[in-house]
This record gives structure tokens, sequence and C-alpha cells, in this order.
């Protein structure tokens, strides 16, 4: 059978691109560098695929900051405040990604939210009533595919699809996506005409909005579009088309599909529950079926024999030679190599399907190797690890008062206020301050044997020390230590609990620039030691002022890891929980009496679909955090945080974490969130985000203060935050101070009329 992917890691194994792109925003690499090293990670991952004897290579995969704000480039679907800045195309592209301020104008980026069911976060389109969506000259997909045409190599040029594009863009005006929905089918029916004049063959529209619920009225646009598109495309060119979906299955459109003339249908059999049942169900005879049976977002190996054996359920429907053997959705999702792991032994790399490796699976299942079948079949022969019986006997002794915090929220809140006695409109940060080159230096000698715990220690304890200072300088309300001696939210906790493993070099992108090294969780977890105690303990006596714990929850060190596959999800959240509540319990006795629990990817894993929230995920995901903090006293304020993701269908049961104040990413959504909370009459204290910290931009008093009065309009001052919508870590210093500042200003300006 043939194989296909839907995409590649674009970073550069060695984070070339991030590095380069950073460079090129500070002004230290021209526009023309940039490009080339872009090039040069195009070109390696074309080769990679053609190596491996993959037969669908994709192209247009590749994006400098996000494939949907790519799209809204080729589209003309760009918000004219970013155009008229007069800036190069390249430029103005990156106003949009990440905001801009300097002498041609101040902007704040495109809002930004998660990627499905991913920790990838895409840029959103703005579509005002005045956007003329027509297809641009600057033809990316074009570009790339004549740029894999000169290297020798034929791609499919994919693209997100038009009704996915529609549908998660944000319409500012009266007009909806049906309003332009006729200028978009055509600027995709001109874009396949160019495509195929260069020789294409294939053309691939990725569709993965096909998995969430659809309405009757979606139904009716999806088919609207691609009754235009497939019909033009085949009666003008010689493209044959693929609808690619993926993250779910497709069973609310399935039928529809199948009747539009697609020549090659995708389907996803790993996240798809419904996959294997809807090809039972019929598929067109001369229709190919794009099998995803390998999966793209977790780093394990496939199991051939289950494969096989699924794939053997799916011939009973499809004609083998119609049969395309893929992975699950994008290998962006997963880090390049596991060649690149030179640290962990062979008897656990063993194990590890990194993209390469995973392109290598696809060959194996598509020729049914022998040697590889029967070397996969040992590897799964055999229990990989075993329970811990610490573990499972805390998991046993669990009972519903371990989920359960007295006394009630309206009466803890009393408390802490007499307790506190913190000003109305209290501002803090959400914990991380500036990692600078001076910070990732001392740790870089310190895990080089260069320097001692001690010189490593008494470095961060200066660090702090300037931290707690600086912030009362500023005049904030409630301190950070500043986080100095972490690399990451998720790889810092992971380090200090049992059955956890690392990696070297297994990057993944999160959105542009920001790279992320998910932990693996190998096997049954546990807390080592005390992991933030003395760091909290050290800032709380440089300060008269509170000064928060900082943890990571379980269901967001969870969902930022490469979980097992092995042992359901709720059981692996309940053990990060058992750990970090005994974590939370030592900084209480320890005279920390606010301590910030951070939940930032708890929405990443819902459910694409509603009727799964509760049964498939909430009803374990809440009561995973509620089991952290249920033990402590009433005086403890309980914080979380959360960010980058739509809130407001589950707001009520954010509002059952029964935390004491959550912060939300707001600044990006335009402070939406604020109608969600006024409606479910939300009683948790709030601190929706006044600024963009992922944008080197400073923000005004002025913007802030008004920023703070649209909040006031719907949230009452007693149970309002002032705070940056994220942590500090990627800014720099003088930008940082700077912003809260005017944060602070704006803060007494407000609390002075309020």
């Amino acid at each position: 059978m043939k194989t296909a992917t839907i995409g590649f890691p674009r970073i550069g194994k060695k984070r070339e691109l991030k590095f380069a792109s950073e460079q090129f925003f500070k002004g230290e690499l021209t526009a023309e560098e940039l490009e080339r090293t872009a090039a040069q990670s195009r070109a390696y991952g074309w080769k990679k695929q053609r190596e491996a004897g993959i037969d669908f290579i994709p192209s247009n995969d590749f994006s400098f900051y996000d494939n949907m704000l790519d799209t809204a480039f080729l589209l003309g679907a760009v918000p004219a405040r970013y155009t008229d800045l007069g800036l190069s195309a390249l430029e103005t592209y990156f106003a949009a990604a990440h905001g801009y301020q300097g002498a041609a104008g101040d902007v704040k980026a495109l809002p930004m939210k998660k990627w499905f069911n991913t920790n990838y976060h895409y840029l959103v389109p703005e579509i005002s009533d005045d956007t003329k969506i027509a297809l641009c000259e600057e033809n990316k997909p074009l570009f790339e595919f004549n740029e894999a045409k000169r290297l020798g190599i034929q791609t499919v040029p994919s693209v997100i699809g038009a009704y996915t594009f529609l549908r998660l863009a944000t319409y500012t005006g009266k007009k909806r996506a049906a309003d332009f929905a006729a200028a978009t089918t055509a600027a995709y029916i001109a874009l396949a005409e160019k495509l195929s004049k260069a020789g294409a063959e294939w053309v691939s529209f990725a569709e993965p909005a096909l998995v969430l619920d659809v309405s009757a009225e979606e139904k009716l646009l999806f088919s609207s579009i691609y009754k235009a598109i497939v019909s033009e495309i085949h009666a003008h060119t010689n493209l044959k088309i693929i609808v690619q979906t993926y993250f779910g299955d497709i069973r609310d459109v399935y039928e529809e599909v199948c009747e539009l003339g697609f020549d090659a249908i995708a389907l996803d059999f790993v996240e798809g529950k419904k996959s294997l049942e809807l090809v039972q169900s019929g598929f067109h005879a001369d229709t190919m079926l794009f099998a995803g049976i390998v999966n793209g977002k977790n780093i394990w190996r496939t199991n051939y024999e289950k494969q096989n054996a699924l794939l053997e359920k799916i011939k009973e429907s499809v004609p083998r030679e119609n049969i395309v053997i893929g992975a699950s959705c994008s290998l962006l999702h997963v880090p390049y190599t596991v060649a690149a792991e030179e640290k962990l032994s062979a008897d656990i790399t063993k194990h590890f399907a990194f993209a390469e490796e995973k392109l290598s699976e696809l060959r194996d299942l598509a020729t049914a190797d022998d040697a590889a079948l029967s070397e996969n079949k040992k590897l799964f022969a055999t229990e990989r690890v075993y329970k811990t019986p610490a573990v499972q006997n805390a998991l046993s002794a669990l009972t519903d008062s371990d989920f359960v915090r007295t006394p009630a929220f309206s009466e803890r809140e009393k408390i802490q206020r007499e307790h506190f006695k913190l000003p109305i409109l209290p501002t803090t940060t959400i914990g991380s301050f500036p990692q600078t080159q001076e910070i990732r230096a001392n740790r870089a000698a310190y895990r080089a044997g260069k320097i001692s715990k001690a010189q490593y220690d008494e470095f961060n304890k200066k660090k702090i020390a300037e931290c707690i200072a600086l912030q009362e300088e500023i005049g904030l309300d409630v301190l950070v230590h500043g986080e100095f001696e972490r690399t990451d939210m998720v790889e810092y906790f992971g380090a200090q609990l049992y059955g956890y493993i690392f990696t070297q070099n297994a990057w993944v992108q999160s959105y542009g620039t920001r790279c992320v090294k998910p932990p693996i969780i190998w096997s049954d977890v546990a807390r080592r030691s005390p992991m933030t105690v003395a760091w909290s303990v050290y800032a709380q006596n440089r300060t008269k002022k509170p000064v928060k714990g900082m943890l990571t929850g379980p269901v967001t060190i969870l969902n930022w890891s490469f979980p097992r596959e092995d042992i359901p999800l709720k059981e692996q959240a309940f053990q990060i929980g058992i750990a970090i509540r005994e974590e939370v319990l030592d900084l209480e006795k320890n005279g920390i009496k606010i301590i910030q629990i951070d939940e930032a990817a708890l929405r990443e894993k819902l459910p694409l679909r509603k009727s799964d929230w509760h049964t498939e995920y909430l009803d374990w995901a809440i009561p995973a955090f509620r089991l952290v903090h249920a033990k402590v006293r009433a005086e403890t304020q309980i914080h979380t945080h959360m960010c980058y993701s739509e809130f407001g269908d589950i707001i009520r049961d954010i509002d059952e974490m029964d935390a004491d104040v959550i912060t939300f990413e707001a600044s990006r959504s335009d402070l939406t969130i604020l109608d969600a909370l006024n409606a479910a009459d939300f009683r948790t204290q709030v601190g929706p985000g006044v600024y963009d910290i992922h944008s080197p931009r400073v923000p005004s008093v002025e913007e802030i203060c008004a920023a703070l009065k649209k909040m006031l309009a719907k949230v009452r001052r007693e149970k309002l935050w002032v705070n940056p919508d994220c942590g500090l870590k990627t800014r720099g210093e003088a930008e940082t101070k700077a912003s809260l500042v005017n944060l602070v200003e704006a803060a007494k300006k407000v609390r002075a009329e309020a």
C-alpha cells in the first residue's frame, strides 16, 4: 500500500528557524537570511520523507508562524491596521502574529487560540464587513510546490480548507461565514488552477473542523463550498482532491463528504472513535481512503499487530489498492527524531517513535515487512513497566472528602479579605519574570558541572532578591519569586517526580518561535521531595507583602507531557494530583499563604464534541484540581491561571474548581470572557489579563485603564484583580518593568475612581 503524511516538523532539527526568526525580530538578520533558513527547513523535511519512501509528501505545511495566519494572508483577509503600517510583506505578517510597536505605528497581535485538542496555538483570522477575499499574488502554496519541484520532489500542496478557515475566523461586523463563502470558494478554485498549471497532481484541503459538532447550517455551508470547488477543479484542471480530516471522526457530515466527489477522503483512525464504523457503513469504490493509523500526536511506538488488525477491518469495506496508510494528524506535534537522544538508554528509546521514526513505521505497515513486524511484536510482548505499590495504595485510599474543600467559598472569601487586607483591584503577575541570557547561562553551567550547586543557588537567590525589590519598587500588591530556577512550568516539576523521563532535543513548536520539550510519563508518578518550598520561603523572607507559591496543576502537567498509553488519563491525572497536593501542604506548613496552581492547559484535552465533555474529561479533570487543594486551611488563598483557550462554554465547570482567584488570558480576545463570567454569575475572584505578554509592545496607562473600566462594567470591583495575561519569562527586562509600572499606575487611577 502507499503512504502519506499530512505535515512535518518545521522549526529545524536544532531549532534553527526559531533562532533565525528571533534574530530577524531584533534586526540582527536580514529577511533574505531568514528565508534561507526557512528553505533549508523545508528541504530537510521533504528529503527525509522522500528517503523514507513516502508516496504523498505535503508542501505548504511549513510556516514562519502559523498556517491559519498564512491562509489569511493568502486570501487577503488581513485587517487594515497591519497593512496600513507600510511594512514589508514579512514584517506585516509578523506584526499580525505578535504585534508591532515602532515608528510605523502601534498595533496588537491577532487573537491566539489552541488548535483543536493540541498544545499548538493558531492565530485567529479577523474578517470585517469590508474584507475582500481573493487569491493574493503572494502565493505561498504555489511557491513551495515549485521549490520542492526544483529539488526533484513531487509534493501534494496542502491548504487549510475553506470551511475550516471560515468557521474558525472571527467576524467583527454583521456579516458571517456564509457571506464570504462565494469569494472564498472562488479564491480556492483560482489557487487550484495555478497549482495544476505548475504540475501538481493532487491538492489537499485540510478540514479538521469537520470533526467538531456540525450544525445543519454549517453542514449546508460546507456542502455549498465544496460542490463548487470540486466541480470546478474537476472540470478545468487535472488535479485530484483530498479532503483531509484529523483529531476525531466526521460522523455529522460523513454522508455529505462521500457524495461530494472527492478523489480521496482522509480519516483519523486513532482519535476518530467512529471512523471505522463510518467506513463500514459504506465507502465509494472509486474513492481512495487515506487511513490515519499511526498516532501523529504521541511518541510511543505503534503496535503493528493491533493496527494491522484495524487495517484488515478497513479492507472489508475498501479495496486494498485504494487504501493509503498515513499518520492520524500532522507530525508537527512530535519532535524530529529519537536519534538525537544520546543520553537515554536503548532500552528506553526503543519504545519511542518521533517524526522520522513514524515515517519508517508507515513504510513497515505498508510493506508488511516480516522482519519489522516480528521485531515490533517482541517489543509489545511484555509489560513495559509495572505498577508502584505506594502510588496504587494512595489512589485506592482516596475518598470523596479528598475532593471537597471546607469551609464553603463564600465563607473563605470573607476570612481571606480580613486576613490579607489587600486593596480593591489588587495587582500581581502570573509568575515568571524574564529569563535573561545570564539566567540561562547559570543553569547551563550548573548542568554541565562547571559550577557547584551552592554557586547555582546563590545566583538564583540574588535574582530572587532583585525581583522582590523590583516588584516592591513598582508597587505590586502580591509578589512572585520570578521562577529563575525553572526552565519550563512542566519540565521543572517532572524532573522532581518519580515516573518521568526527559529528552535532550525533543523540541515541539507551541506557537511561532515558542518551542517546548514535553517530558514523557514513563511509569507511576510520585513526588520525590519538596520541589519549590525553599525558593518560596526565601522569597517570602525578603518582603512583608505576600509572595505566591507557584505550582503547575495536575491536568496541565499531564496535558503538556507525552502521556502513557497503557493506563487511562484519569489515573495519570490523579497520580500527579496526589504528588502536587503534598507540595501544596508543605508550602502552607512553611508559611506561604497564597499558592497559585496553574491549569493553563485545562481545556486543551477537552473532547471536541460537547456530548463527550463530561463523561470523557471534565468529570475527572475538575476533581483532579480539587484534589490538589482541598485540604488547605481557609486562610490559604488558592489561585489558578488559564491561557489561550475559549473558556466561555465551560465557565461553570471552571467555577467548580473551587479556587479562590482565577487569572485568565483575555487581552488578545478583547475581553470577551467577561460576558461569559457575567452570564454564569461567576463566584470566583478573577483577573482577566490587561495586556498581552506575547507581544513586545508596552501597553500605555490609558490602554490599561480602558481595559479595567471595561472589566468593571461586568465584574464587581471586589472580585477583580489586575495582572498581565501570562507569565513574563519570554519578555525583555526593560519592557517588563515599563509594562508593570503602567499596570500599577492604571490600577491606582481606576481604584481612585471606583
